[in-house]
């Protein structure tokens, strides 16, 4: 099972200058919960804006550049490769960024989409692909109010590819 996981605002806003736009202590939680113990795929920017490989889980960075290293980390030359790396695992992450999110989606790769959708508009200079309704169903979804950890309303959204 290959899952996109992401947080995004209400119009697919995902970050400006290699950084997160909100702080959600809810979803950070519930992406350690889902993540922790499985292959995580990312882009070299979005490895670098977390700086370190999470704890408990392995991380494979997808760079065009040979002789990129980090240690305690996996190296791909593409998604395909990346997905090669981690080829004996049940549940795959790809968590981001927006170029790995729209090459993901746009070679349907991914089976399910587990997105926290923040209930407020930010000024973003990179976006989630726009979700096709013809190609995703929802298949279920939580909403939150604001509360004193999380500044935001949000909702956790799973969708699935449709058969």
């Amino acid at each position: 099972m290959i899952t996109i996981i992401a947080a995004i605002g209400q119009n697919n806003e995902l970050g400006k200058n290699n950084d997160l736009i909100w702080h959600l202590p809810a979803d950070l939680k519930r992406f350690k919960k889902v993540t922790t113990g499985h292959h995580i795929l990312m882009g070299r920017n979005t490895f670098e804006s977390i700086g370190k490989p999470l704890p408990n889980r392995t991380t494979i960075i997808i760079t065009r550049n040979d002789n990129y290293f980090k240690d305690g980390c996996l190296i791909a030359s593409s998604i395909e490769n990346a997905l090669e790396l981690a080829n004996n695992e049940d549940a795959i992450f790809i968590i981001g960024g927006a170029q790995i999110y729209k090459q993901t989606m746009s070679l349907n790769l991914a089976d399910r989409l587990d997105i926290t959708i923040v209930h407020a508009s930010f000024d973003a200079d990179v976006f989630f692909p726009e979700i096709d309704p013809n190609l995703w169903i929802e298949v279920s979804r939580e909403n939150f109010k604001a509360d004193e950890k999380n500044k935001f309303d949000y909702s956790f959204v799973s969708y699935e590819r449709k058969k």
